[in-house]
């Protein structure tokens, strides 16, 4: 039996979080991207280490905000969904 691919795992799983989004949302997360890094306990998911489940920014947090949403950008229903989403991988 082949083993699963890892890299196209982890690619399904990403898309399949970005499809949770809204137009709007991504249009946020998207916007983020260039701007401020997050603020100090601020939540995130990082698109790149989902299996982490949700983070928390810290000061050794070392994130790349193109690979992230935080929490701050979705609605709190969305937010609820990424969550429950992630932690049934």
């Amino acid at each position: 039996m082949k083993k699963p691919d890892s890299n196209r795992t982890a690619f399904v799983t990403r898309d399949a979080i970005l499809k949770l989004l809204s137009d709007e949302e991504v249009a946020l997360v998207s916007s983020r991207e260039d701007g401020p890094m997050l603020d100090m306990d601020d939540e995130y998911l990082d698109l790149q280490h989902l299996d982490q489940g949700v983070r928390r920014m810290s000061r050794d947090s070392a994130i790349t905000m193109g690979e992230v949403v935080p929490r701050s950008a979705v609605l709190p229903a969305t937010w609820d969904e990424l969550c429950a989403r992630v932690e049934s991988r």
